[in-house]
């Protein structure tokens, strides 16, 4: 670090030495300690201390070029700015388990609303960000540290020394993970090996670049994409199931936070999904079945769901690209006479929906100003989902038939906090306080898809209808994984435990039709075809992924946001292949055929999106046989 004793003299040189290497270490030991990096070996964890270092001159040297005639407001705000940008990555890790991306940033409006969840998710431990700053302001205040100026040669240099830094960290980087920023699907990984404030402008960068393929996009990009699609086998069509619904009603249910590990479970004695146990027995129930989700969450499963295509690496399409063109369920069921609408007790600008809905042709949008939400009747993020059940079927009970009706569900979402009235079963009792309530909230949320089925039976719309319940992702990330492991009785969790955890109930109830259990390996993509083939609709518009789930010839096959994915015999994720029964590590080999498949539907996907291909798709009829 000679090169600082250039920026000025005396204590001024050890002050700046100082500063530098104060927000260094935090960065350092919060990426080490706050987020669950795959640091292994000697190497990997060198690379993990030096990449804080160039993204820290960077800012530095910025800082001192605008501030030139008060340095010393420069070294604070480098100080105070880094650590908020640390707390933000925090808060965001705990809550989805990932990192803070450029479109995120841009996404600012539904931040505010995530109230009693950013409280929960705080640390006294937390303060430690802001730590260097305050020393840096104590020592400038009582030992007069203040720097009195800097030449801008001397801040260009530290500019320049910064990105040679930042060259030598990629260098580093390309011996162990070659073509890291070019192919990764995996922001941990890339987390890793260049560090949170590098990631920021590298995803930045990919964004903007990834933008202008919708200006740069041409009917061109749409045959590379079309022809992909058309090679693949195409679905042989169940004669005893296609059109089994046709003119009913369908209801979609969108069960918040809900994995498929909590369904036919009890916990100390108490069953935690009584209602789901009993309906699956009367239903097709796909207990292989994947959520596909990605930043968006819960508005990225409504997205997959509604278009068969996945969502984006980074930001939610519900924001990014809520202005293109969708063949969605909604605007295909209503060429069929269907009156499509969605219900979901939030405000309606939250993850954009209003704008959204319209783009995909919901007809009418029933939100939080539709619904009578009191004091009494909310909890967490809005009203719970038995008032919420009970107003809904009220409002559905009047539109148009046969209608496509979306339910989404509130109550069992992070921090899954409950009143002691509404708890059904008492909590379970780990070192994790999100598990332990989460039991609560899941049996909760049954209880009301009860009283749901209830009340719709009480309206008369029962027999007319189907009812599609789907888990839109997890409830409990990763990081609660030694929790996880207690309560499902195992020592620890392997990588294929993990995986697992990420499938999420799929049940299709028809009344009078006699149901069953399908343990075909599938996924959000695939439930698209499925509702529309239900519905009689053989063709299928638009560019997508899904394979109606119950062709004669579905193949088992599910892949995940992150490039992970799914087969009858074998699981693969960072990186590694897995026998799936077994959790055991075996030779690549096995996987390797469809690692190309699953990323290719990957970047495909994105292409559709980023591209705005529909556009120039009028109208692709992907033919079946029936």
């Amino acid at each position: 670090m000679k090169f600082l004793a250039r920026l000025a003299g005396g204590t001024q040189s050890r002050f700046l030495f100082l500063a530098v290497c104060l927000i260094w270490l935090k960065t350092y030991l919060t990426h080490r300690l706050q987020f669950e990096l795959p640091v292994t070996g000697w190497y990997q964890e060198l690379i993990l201390f030096i990449s804080p270092a160039s993204s820290i001159l960077v800012l530095l040297g910025l800082s001192l070029l605008l501030l030139k005639d008060r340095p010393h407001r420069a070294v604070i705000i480098v100080s105070a700015v880094s650590g908020l940008m640390l707390l933000a990555n925090m808060l965001y890790y705990r809550f989805f388990n990932d990192f803070i991306t450029f479109s995120i940033m841009r996404e600012t409006t539904h931040i505010w609303q995530l109230g009693a969840s950013i409280f929960d998710l705080l640390r006294v431990s937390d303060i430690f960000v802001f730590a260097d700053t305050a020393l840096l302001l104590i020592m400038m205040r009582m030992r007069n540290y203040r720097i009195v100026s800097v030449r801008r040669t001397q801040s260009l240099f530290t500019i320049g020394f910064a990105v040679t830094l930042f060259l030598l960290n990629l260098c580093m980087v390309e011996i162990v993970r070659p073509g890291l920023l070019t192919r990764t699907f995996d922001r941990q990984m890339v987390v890793k090996s260049i560090g949170a404030f590098n990631y920021l402008v590298y995803d930045a960068v990919v964004t903007t670049r990834m933008e202008t393929r919708t200006v740069l996009s041409n009917s061109e990009d749409l045959a590379v994409v079309k022809a992909y699609l058309d090679a693949e086998p195409k679905d042989k069509l169940n004669p005893k199931m296609f059109g089994l619904a046709k003119e009913r009603n369908i209801f979609i249910v969108s069960m918040e936070s809900l994995q498929s590990v909590m369904l036919e479970r009890e916990m100390l004695g108490y069953e935690l999904t009584p209602f789901l146990n009993s309906l699956i027995k009367e239903s097709f129930y796909f207990d292989q079945f994947y959520h596909q989700t990605g930043q968006g969450k819960t508005s990225d499963a409504e997205f997959t769901v509604d278009n068969m295509l996945y969502p984006l690496p980074s930001g939610a399409v519900f924001f990014t690209h809520s202005h293109n063109k969708y063949y969605s369920i909604p605007k295909q069921l209503k060429e069929n006479g269907y009156y499509p609408v969605a219900l979901h007790a939030n405000d309606k600008t939250f993850w954009n929906r209003e704008q959204m809905y319209k783009t995909l042709g919901y007809e009418r949008f029933f939100s939080a100003e539709d619904y009578e939400v009191t004091a009494e009747n909310s909890v967490g993020w809005g009203l719970k989902d038995i008032p919420f059940f009970e107003q809904s079927v009220e409002k559905v009970r009047v539109l148009p038939q046969p209608f496509y009706a979306k339910l989404i569900t509130l109550t069992n979402h992070y921090p899954f906090t409950l009143e002691e009235e509404d708890r059904l079963i008492p909590q379970y009792n780990s070192n994790s306080k999100t598990l332990n309530r989460y039991v609560t909230t899941v049996r909760y949320m049954d209880e009301a898809l009860k009283q749901f089925f209830d009340s719709v039976k009480a309206a008369g719309l029962y027999e007319n209808s189907i009812f599609i319940l789907y888990g839109d992702h997890y409830g409990i990330s990763k990081k609660h994984r030694k929790a996880m492991a207690m309560f499902l009785g195992k020592e620890k969790l392997s990588a294929v435990d993990h995986v697992q955890l990420q499938r999420v109930p799929l049940i299709i109830h028809i009344p009078g039709v006699k149901g069953k259990r399908i343990s075909s390996v599938s996924g959000q993509v695939d439930v698209k075809p499925t509702i529309l083939h239900l519905a009689g609709n053989i063709s299928l518009r638009g560019l997508g992924f899904g394979h109606d789930l119950f062709a004669l010839n579905k193949p088992d096959f599910a892949v995940l946001r992150d490039g992970s994915f799914i087969t009858e015999n074998f699981v693969y994720t960072n990186g590694k292949c897995y026998n799936k029964r077994t959790g055991e590590k075996i030779d690549g080999a096995f996987c390797e055929p469809l690692k190309q498949q699953a990323q290719t539907h990957l970047k495909f996907s994105d292409k559709v999106i980023y591209g705005d291909l529909n556009r120039f798709a009028e109208s692709r009829k992907k033919p079946h046989h029936p």
